[in-house]
């Protein structure tokens, strides 16, 4: 069993970014800048978002935080969403989900510049994804493909089961597999909440991506031996032995599964830093067509 280390595939491309950006300055040319917006004060939100900010300051990016009371009207959101698409110095967007009940993810992932849409959640850059065109892929399923093809991990041929069917993970995760690429080359399978019999797709599978939010829901048993796990989850579950109140558990039952793997994510530090790190690498891409 070895371990798809996010942390260290991501200070990898951190590293490699740093040089570039390095680069730029010396010739003089424009620096990334990526703006956050931040509505609330939702715990983990805030800390995605400060480690995006502090991964910027690590590479050289200039980065922008902009933080709203839960109360902002959607209106007032999307006005400052308007005037960043039309700031010049301003590479990549993102606004960090999940919203306020009363604001539309939609509407706002919608207004957008697809130029400057470094999450790729916006449809246009989805429907070139589709078609295999360059174009910004979401971060979480853009970071775990830079994983794969980090520790030279081979998925060509291979079945892939992708466990949750969401737009930021499961449906681009199955479309990236499934390419022309490699890593890639996947056949793949969708499970969601109203698959049958989960279990007996997970053991055909060469590889499973377990991206539905439900703390230790893949187990020992659904899991072939060699096969290539992806805990893509991250749920805070009470636990007062830590200092904190809460550990952080993944999809899946890491103790249990891990001895029957060839690779597996841990969770913290399998995919979160992997998803910072092609957030940072979309918004060099976003800067260096203007370059």
């Amino acid at each position: 069993m070895q371990i798809l280390d996010g942390k260290k595939a991501a200070q990898a491309i951190r590293d490699e970014l740093k040089i570039e950006v390095a680069q730029l300055s010396a010739e003089g040319k424009k620096i990334p800048h990526l703006a956050a917006i931040l509505v609330g004060n939702n715990g983990a939100s805030s800390t995605y978002v400060a480690a995006k900010v502090k991964a910027c300051e690590e590479v050289g990016f200039k980065s922008t935080l902009i933080h709203y009371e839960e109360t902002i009207s959607e209106t007032k959101l999307l006005d400052k969403i308007r005037e960043l698409n039309t700031d010049p110095d301003i590479d990549g967007i993102l606004v960090q989900l999940p919203l306020p009940k009363h604001i539309s993810d939609e509407e706002v992932i919608n207004s957008i510049d697809p130029d400057k849409d470094v999450d790729g959640f916006h449809p246009i850059n989805v429907g070139y994804m589709v078609q295999g065109l360059p174009t910004f892929v979401p971060a979480t399923p853009h970071g775990i493909m830079l994983l794969l093809e980090h520790f030279k991990a081979d998925t060509k041929g291979k079945h892939a089961v992708v466990v949750g069917r969401s737009n930021i993970v499961g449906r681009p995760m199955s479309i990236l597999l499934s390419g022309n690429s490699n890593p890639g080359n996947c056949t793949v399978t969708i499970c969601h909440s109203q698959t049958k019999n989960i279990k007996d797709f997970c053991l055909q599978a060469d590889i499973i991506v377990a991206a539905l939010g439900k703390p230790d829901f893949i187990t020992a048993d659904m899991v072939k031996e060699g096969a290539i796990v992806i805990d893509v989850g991250i749920t805070r579950v009470e636990d007062a032995t830590k200092k904190s109140g809460f550990k952080l558990k993944g999809d899946v039952d890491y103790e249990n599964v891990a001895p029957k793997c060839s690779w597996i994510t841990p969770v913290p530090g399998g995919v979160g830093p992997m998803t910072i790190a092609a957030l940072m690498k979309n918004t060099f891409r976003s800067c260096s067509q203007k370059n």
